[in-house]
């Protein structure tokens, strides 16, 4: 019954269960190999004989709260053939490590709904260790990620710490995985990317960026033959950008004390969709009273709102129509803000226009972002980049749920 019980609960193959003792609070479980182990580890021959044995304690999955080790006497082996004198494998344990394989698979299941900190202290063991684990199970899925069946990218940097340090992020669109992190931003933090990406073959089809020029040359540059989309998100909220510094330079130009009042509070207004206005906070009367106030301030948030129509249009070329139009009627408003979003957009047209042909954006990505800020708040940061790099490889498998 209890050779049964190691085999099931424990995978322990070819053992031979002796007995069961109670030390101090821990569970050890006594057994002995069984003749099929008796193999040469070198050249896997079984004309052998036993030169003695040695004692080993392994750590197997814990019952509830309670430690339990497996004590085995290893064989130590002559082998006839090769003439090599070693312990014999036994099979459920990693060479040079001090519990099993089902232990480690324990650790890495138990990682990925809890800390590193809360994973050492439910399993009593030490925080490095329960590190080197997880990080040993990453490297073997996420060192060499495949790449040759990538078609739809998004890629975007992200803050780690502070003194601008960054990580570039590539994101597989199709599958929500991450397959690249880079040290920094920009075009040099994308080199091991793309000689990762022509030695895979990949034929990528369209990628998402913001308007980096960086990112943009990185992409013409390697992958010539993909569409370059850029992201609505980062379009609108650069002509957000262009609307609060007007807002902010006619603040400074008001000489009227309850103008300037008005103006003040209008910050977030301006930003705001029409449709998530508050009745409630009187904040559509509030917009309203601003907008009177200014006509280039008028003129500039219903040229905003009009600029999101671009990519609620039935085909690319009512889409391109309506992009020149509001190009035309920004470089004629002769406000500077517009003006300046408006040679904008001249300059990058044609990846607005791609988006026609790639309904892509990098918003996963952004959500994405989100899920390592959150890892990293969590681990209060990372000592270790490399670890931490794996990590976000995997934040796809990862779920944050609040405990109630």
């Amino acid at each position: 019954m209890s050779t049964s019980l190691l085999y099931h609960q424990y995978g322990l193959v070819g053992y031979d269960y002796v007995s069961t003792k109670y030390v101090d609070g821990e569970v050890h479980f006594h057994a002995v190999p069984k003749t099929d182990l008796l193999v040469c580890p070198h050249c896997r021959c079984r004309q052998v004989k036993r030169r003695g044995r040695y004692d080993r304690k392994l750590r197997l999955p814990s019952f509830g709260r309670k430690k339990v080790y497996l004590l085995v006497k290893v064989p130590r082996i002559e082998c006839l053939v090769c003439g090599l004198v070693r312990l014999i494998d036994l099979k459920i344990v990693e060479s040079r490590r001090f519990y099993t394989k089902s232990f480690e698979r324990l650790v890495v299941e138990c990682g990925r709904m809890m800390t590193i900190q809360n994973v050492a202290r439910f399993l009593k063991i030490g925080w490095d260790t329960v590190k080197d684990i997880i990080k040993r199970n990453l490297l073997k899925r996420f060192a060499k990620p495949k790449l040759g069946h990538l078609k739809r990218l998004a890629i975007d940097e992200i803050s780690v710490a502070k003194g601008h340090k960054y990580l570039t992020v590539v994101l597989d669109l199709d599958s929500g995985a991450v397959v690249f992190v880079g040290d920094g931003k920009g075009a040099e933090a994308l080199r091991p990317f793309w000689k990762k990406l022509r030695q895979a073959r990949a034929k990528v089809e369209a990628v998402a960026t913001d308007m980096g020029p960086a990112y943009i040359a990185s992409v013409l540059e390697n992958c010539p033959e993909a569409a370059l989309v850029f992201d609505h998100f980062h379009v609108v909220k650069l002509m957000n950008e262009q609307l609060s510094n007007l807002r902010r330079r006619l603040y400074h130009e008001q000489a009227d004390v309850l103008q300037r009042r008005v103006l003040k509070g209008s910050r977030w207004l301006l930003l705001k969709r029409p449709e998530n206005l508050k009745e409630q906070a009187n904040e559509r009367q509030r917009l309203q009273d601003a907008l009177e106030l200014n006509a280039p301030l008028a003129t500039a948030y219903y040229m905003k709102e009009d600029l999101r129509q671009i990519w609620n249009q039935p085909d690319k070329q009512t889409a391109a129509s309506i992009l020149d139009g509001w190009i035309s009627e920004a470089n004629a408003s002769a406000i500077q803000p517009l003006m300046k979003m408006g040679k904008t957009l001249t300059k990058y047209r044609f990846g607005i226009l791609n988006w026609y042909d790639h309904p892509i954006s990098s918003g996963p990505l952004e959500g994405t972002n989100n899920k390592i800020k959150t890892l990293k708040r969590q681990a209060y940061g990372f000592r270790d980049l490399d670890f931490f790099k794996l990590r976000i490889m995997a934040i796809h498998e990862a779920e944050y749920a609040l405990t109630g």
